[in-house]
């Protein structure tokens, strides 16, 4: 991905913002819109730049953090990132994954995971997790020679009962053996930069920024490619991924300077991809509610870079219809809903020391009636 800014703000007061609109297809209508708000507050803190976050089949809630970054340098080793975002530094044990309960206390769940810091400061390490038969995996970005690790790849890897971890499949390796047609020279990362991963049927699938894929990926650490976005849509940097109704959609990142040009894409099982909606910003998070509703995270609106207190939330209903929900959120990462059908989202993602990410729960709620909007 392109250069993020990494400073510190204070985290502005978070806006409760009005629903504008009550129809069949979309709330209840027993329901006035004044009377329907998003009710932000933080769930947990103490996170390590966190990012892709998950319930698990506990009723938990699991976070991946990028981590602390490392120090370790693999100049003359391998190819590097170009100098700007390179070289990256690494080290194998800068990241984790937590586990937050649901009165919101965090325990480390899995540590000593790789960790990797860019020239400018922006951290990277576990991206994402997701569950299959009740099993735990997960995927790294801040790792692989390139980011300063060159004894662990970027890779899936599944979470064991006792916590320990195996390698399940090497994306560092599928990348260099399998380049995309449009690959961008300024800001290459030969390991990649995972960010996303879904788990479907017996499959998993995960978006790799930087190269501009969809990936599918086996249980038996075999993998393929769904779609080259890169050959059809550019240097986008898409980076997250939701699946509905037997299709994948993806948001984009989009290069800096940012120019409110973000798109949702459809693509379908074959590999077809198709822009569905766009006029959106840094879009980091995707997730659909029950109504088939789209919630869309953009880490930063309004501003050319990324900004603490311009992240957004907005719906996208299914006739096309968009509602901003949230505002007032500081650089967010990712979103997921939860089996109480509130939202939660990484907050602070990067930007902030360690320990300075947060999480933060989204009640959506009528308050004359004192019921969730989608009973």
């Amino acid at each position: 991905m392109k250069k993020r800014v990494s400073s510190c703000w204070l985290l502005p007061g978070l806006a409760l913002v009005l629903f504008t609109s009550c129809r069949k297809d979309d709330y209840p209508c027993d329901c006035k819109p004044e009377n329907l708000v998003a009710t932000v507050s933080v769930f947990a803190d103490g996170l390590n730049n966190p990012r892709g976050l998950r319930f698990g089949p506990d009723g938990m809630l699991y976070v991946a953090e990028g981590g602390i970054g490392g120090t370790h340098s693999t100049i003359g080793q391998c190819v590097q990132v170009p100098d700007g975002v390179g070289p990256v530094k690494g080290s194998k044990t800068g990241s984790r994954i937590s586990r937050i309960n649901p009165g919101g206390h965090r325990t480390t769940f899995v540590d000593n995971l790789p960790s990797s810091t860019t020239a400018f400061g922006e951290v990277s390490g576990v991206s994402d997790v997701t569950f299959m038969d009740n099993t735990m995996y997960a995927i790294f970005a801040g790792a692989g020679c390139s980011h300063g690790v060159p004894s662990i790849p970027n890779e899936v890897i599944k979470i064991n009962p006792d916590r320990s971890w195996n390698p399940v499949a090497n994306l560092s390796q599928f990348l260099m053996s399998h380049p995309v047609a449009n690959p961008e020279a300024d800001d290459f990362e030969p390991d990649g930069d995972w960010y996303s991963m879904i788990a479907v049927g017996n499959y998993f699938y995960a978006i790799e920024p930087n190269h501009g894929e969809l990936d599918r990926i086996a249980k038996n650490g075999t993998i393929s490619r769904v779609a080259d976005i890169s050959a059809t849509q550019g240097h986008v940097v898409p980076t997250v991924l939701a699946y509905r109704d037997g299709n994948f959609y993806v948001g984009n990142l989009n290069t800096f300077p940012i120019t409110n040009t973000s798109s949702i894409y459809k693509i379908t099982p074959s590999g077809h991809v198709s822009v569905v909606a766009t006029g959106f910003s840094t879009i980091l998070g995707l997730a659909f509610d029950k109504l088939g509703g789209l919630f869309i995270l953009q880490n930063t609106t309004g501003n050319p870079f990324p900004t603490p207190g311009t992240g957004t939330i907005v719906r996208l209903d299914p006739g096309g219809t968009r509602m901003t929900l949230v505002t007032g959120l500081s650089l967010p990462t990712g979103m997921t809903f939860g089996p109480d059908d509130n939202l939660y989202v990484s907050n602070w993602g990067f930007g902030k020391p360690p320990g300075g990410g947060e999480i933060l729960k989204i009640g959506l709620t009528c308050l004359k009636k004192g019921k969730n909007y989608k009973d």
